[in-house]
């Protein structure tokens, strides 16, 4: 079944579903996030350290909290992240937070694990730049890690063990106790009459039928452009738009992106794959228009994103 058909399908199933707007939630589509995961401790510490060591970068400039700063939403606040050479990589950074509960890593989706990704990032030309050998010999070449990785690994020092231990952290990385997880877990009074209002017509509106599940998002591919040619309007077309078809090079693929999280979607602008958007109203407006084929009074637009707001969470006990 293609991506159009796919989605349409889940549209009309979702259309259906409206729940009574001040009913306590039940049954919901979306979900609250889990408990952070209770993992290595010594393995998290050491992926900690790792994703803000500019050691793993070729020159030794560019760690990964260069381009997910956690203290802004786990993204990047450029269009485009700067690379090892200081030249912009050419797709907008996605959060990390929350990542490892995405299906697949990547826009287009092209691995599996946070373990993958973070051994393509190391070696990639516009990214990091760097090889596996190198970045073992210097980590190897520190007395600290010799010794964190020794506690963490009965093996030490591996390329396998550097990748294990930053997705062990990167696992650490959610952001609980949103005011609309709160609203999921029986708080109904969390959140405003509007806000309620906002999330009944991002049901019914079909927005659910893509942005779903415990991320909502991150657990399905979609076309960028089912309900209109948004790259043709946009112009410029570059490499990065083709998405999942550089991988596949089927046809059905071409512009098909992973669905995006909308979990701290308020705070972590520019959106889409290509940065496009510079607002919360502009991304919606361009959902509505290419995804959905619908156009919404500015009322329901308006409700939609102060809805959108409540899925803010908070990392280290503080709101994003």
């Amino acid at each position: 079944m293609s991506n159009v058909s796919t989605y349409r399908l889940g549209l009309m199933f979702m259309l259906g579903l409206a729940a009574p707007l001040l009913a306590a939630p039940l049954d919901e589509a979306l979900k609250p996030l889990p408990a952070v995961p209770t993992l290595d401790p010594a393995r998290v510490e050491l992926g900690r350290q790792l994703f803000n060591e500019p050691r793993l970068s070729v020159n030794g400039t560019l760690s990964c909290a260069s381009c997910h700063r956690l203290a802004s939403g786990g993204a990047d606040d450029k269009p485009f992240s700067l690379g090892f050479d200081g030249k912009p990589v050419e797709i907008n950074t996605p959060s990390v937070f929350n990542a490892s509960l995405n299906f697949k890593q990547f826009w287009n989706g092209r691995v599996d694990t946070l373990e993958a990704q973070v051994e393509q990032v190391v070696i990639s030309p516009v990214e990091m730049g760097s090889d596996w050998k190198t970045v073992v010999q210097n980590l190897s070449a520190m007395p600290a890690y010799q010794t964190a990785f020794s506690q963490a690994y009965p093996d030490g020092v591996t390329a396998a063990n550097v990748q294990n231990a930053l997705a062990t952290y990167e696992r650490t990385l959610l952001t609980p106790n949103s005011r609309f997880d709160q609203y999921l877990l029986g708080n109904t009074e969390i959140l405003t009459t509007q806000e309620k209002y906002g999330y009944q017509r991002f049901k019914d509106y079909g927005c659910i039928a893509c942005h779903q599940g415990v991320n909502i998002g991150g657990n399905m591919f979609q076309k960028f452009g089912v309900m209109g040619d948004y790259f043709k309007a946009r112009g410029n077309p570059v490499e990065s738009d083709l998405g999942r078809y550089l991988l596949t090079q089927d046809e059905e693929d071409r512009h098909v992106f992973k669905v995006p999280s909308l979990r701290n979607v308020a705070v972590t602008a520019p959106y889409f794959h290509d940065a496009s958007a510079r607002t919360l109203e502009e991304a919606v407006d361009v959902m509505f228009k290419y995804q959905l084929g619908r156009n919404p009074s500015q009322e329901d637009k308006d409700l939609i994103i102060q809805f959108l707001k409540t899925l803010t969470g908070e990392w280290a006990g503080k709101p994003l």
